[in-house]
């Protein structure tokens, strides 16, 4: 009898499976020679070109202007009344990384220990992540992930949100975090006393010049061998590159004095390649960090000021202040744990509302973050080479009411869907709808 329910149960199963709806399975991207016509284009880097015309052709841009001939057996996409901007950039997620906080088993942003720099964001990154689809086809194509916890919690790794594998969608940067010991509170739980706040920081500062130290004589020793006989230290090997300016450090940093310590650090220690993330007060130290030639990714703006006696828009005219001081500077969302990276534009929209020149601001998400990871000859603007990262709206996309119709990512078209367009389709068209009682 047994024997006979199992059968029927696997015949049962198999019915099911071969009569499913196969809409319900994810889409496919697209891939081939594009020719998005019709549009107003807006390059980044070389203005904007009304009545324009983007070739896409093996994954790169191969043609934009206003005299542009089509490719035969191109498919063409008649873009009259949209806008088309190059992928945005958000430098600061946790894309991949994070699925569900509240379980272990859905988070992989944070791993044990203090010093861990070895361990790479882009080796726990999840292609299949429900926070991809929701952020690409807002516009964000392509996110640092990063790492968190530890003084040192490990190495960010830059990624375009498509690809079945981390390998297949890193987008060519790579930056060991640290998270500057912090003079201030770490939430409104955290009770300590100002002598045992200064305490930890004095605690961590000097456990990070001990690494920073271990980590000089390794890369010496290093060095004078070849590679050979140094033994393996994994946090030692992964902190070399950034001794040797080879890969940059990407400093967290957010309080005034903490800033002022950390440009203090890195002067001290010779860093190479350094940018500063986070920096919510980076207003009080704009023409320090300016001074120093560090470019800064920071964010959230959307956010509310660090003091209670600073002004409602400390954090929204952040961005502006330290760019007209001359510091180079990024956008990011920087959401911790909600997963509205693609609130991206907003939080550019509210920095030109509040003090950032629009040109600036547009940059901060596209060009400029491209440039301070050293990728700008790939992303971050619509030019011919460029890899054909880029998406297509219709109107301003600062602002909230603007609908993305088309995404590209290295030069595939992305299916417009995720949980959430899936969701708003069945409750638009409720069957059976609402109860006849």
């Amino acid at each position: 009898m047994k024997k006979i329910q199992l059968i029927y149960g696997v015949i049962v199963a198999a019915f099911c499976l071969a009569t499913m709806n196969l809409s319900a399975q994810s889409p496919k991207g697209k891939t081939g020679v594009f020719a998005l016509t019709n549009a107003t284009v807006e390059t980044i880097t070389k203005g904007t070109i009304a009545n324009g015309t983007v070739v896409i052709t093996n994954g790169k841009i191969t043609a934009v202007g206003t005299n542009v001939q089509v490719p035969a057996g191109a498919e063409v996409i008649n873009c009259n009344g949209m806008k088309i901007y190059p992928g945005m950039i958000d430098a600061g997620t946790k894309v991949g990384l994070l699925e569900v906080g509240q379980i272990p088993q859905g988070s992989d942003e944070r791993e044990s220990g203090e010093i861990i720099p070895q361990m790479k964001a882009l080796s726990a990154v999840n292609p299949n992540a429900t926070v991809i689809p929701v952020t690409r086809i807002s516009g964000v194509t392509t996110v640092v992930t990063m790492p968190e916890g530890g003084l040192l919690p490990g190495t960010a790794a830059l990624i375009n949100l498509h690809g079945y594998t981390p390998d297949q969608m890193y987008a060519g940067f790579e930056g060991v975090v640290l998270n500057f010991p912090n003079t201030g509170r770490r939430g409104f739980g955290d009770r300590r006393t100002e002598d045992e706040l200064k305490k930890a920081s004095e605690k961590a500062l000097a456990q990070l010049n001990d690494v920073w130290e271990k980590a000089t004589q390794y890369h010496k020793l290093d060095s004078a061998t070849s590679g050979k006989g140094v033994g393996y230290y994994p946090e030692m090997q992964a902190l070399v590159p950034v001794i040797r300016g080879e890969r940059a450090l990407m400093v967290e940093v957010d309080l005034q004095k903490d800033i002022q310590a950390a440009l203090k650090w890195v002067k001290e220690k010779r860093v190479k390649k350094v940018v500063f993330t986070g920096v919510s007060e980076g207003w009080r130290e704009a023409e320090s960090i300016a001074k120093a030639g560090i470019p800064v990714i920071t964010g959230p703006v959307i956010a509310i000021p660090n003091r209670d006696y600073d002004r409602y828009d400390a954090r929204y005219s952040n961005a502006g202040m330290m760019a007209k001081a001359g510091v180079k500077v990024a956008i990011r969302s920087g959401e911790e744990g909600n997963g509205n990276y693609r609130n991206l534009p907003y939080h550019a929209g509210f920095a030109t509302a509040y003090g950032m020149n629009r040109e600036e601001a547009l940059k901060a998400i596209t060009i400029t973050p491209a440039e301070i990871l050293g990728v700008s000859a790939q992303y971050g603007s619509i030019e011919v080479g460029k890899v054909a990262n880029l998406f297509v709206c219709d109107g301003d996309i600062f602002e909230t009411k603007t609908q993305v119709s088309q995404v590209f990512i290295d030069g595939w078209k992305i299916p417009m869907q995720s949980r959430q367009t899936l969701l708003y389709d069945e409750f638009l068209k409720r069957e059976p709808g609402l109860s006849k009682h």
